[in-house]
């Protein structure tokens, strides 16, 4: 197999993954070596073994938004890795970091790394923007001190030492 089809084999599985989920399935083992790697993000944890990342991401994910729809923006793959960003549109359903469920409707921004290996996915890095959806949901994380201030320039950036 030449390096493009190896990619093509390698978006493959991991479109097969993403419409899995999307299909809200239950039975992921068809995607994920058995003890594969989940590793997120400050606030998302590290998951190993596919019984870890459902009972520890898929599900808790599951019950704080329904309604899920994911839309990935972009797929990058070479040889047996790929990555891509997207975001998640979903309804708060169910508690999400101590927030009771408000109904509104958020994007969860995201963005993963997959390294595949005979067809399964054998690690997974992953980057979910929660301060995002915490914001959308009327909390912020940052407690006023966010860089955009900079940005809206309502405030100065500090100079360099």
């Amino acid at each position: 197999m030449n390096a493009d089809e190896k990619a093509d084999a390698t978006r493959q599985v991991i479109l097969r993954m993403e419409a899995a989920l999307g299909a809200n399935s239950n039975d992921m083992a068809a995607h994920f070596h058995d003890d594969f790697r989940w590793m997120g993000n400050r606030g998302c944890g590290t998951k190993t073994g596919l019984a870890a990342f459902r009972t520890n991401w898929q599900l808790p994910l599951r019950a704080a938004f329904t309604k899920r729809e994911y839309k990935t923006e972009r797929f990058i793959c070479e040889d047996g890795w790929a990555s891509c960003f997207g975001h998640i549109e979903a309804t708060h359903s169910g508690s999400f970091m101590g927030i009771a469920p408000t109904g509104k409707r958020v994007t969860i921004p995201y963005m993963d790394f997959w390294k595949v290996e005979d067809g399964k996915i054998a690690d997974n890095w992953v980057s979910v923007d929660f301060p995002h959806v915490l914001a959308q949901l009327g909390v912020d994380v940052f407690d006023g001190h966010g860089w955009e201030s900079f940005d809206r320039g309502e405030k100065t950036p500090p100079r360099p030492v």
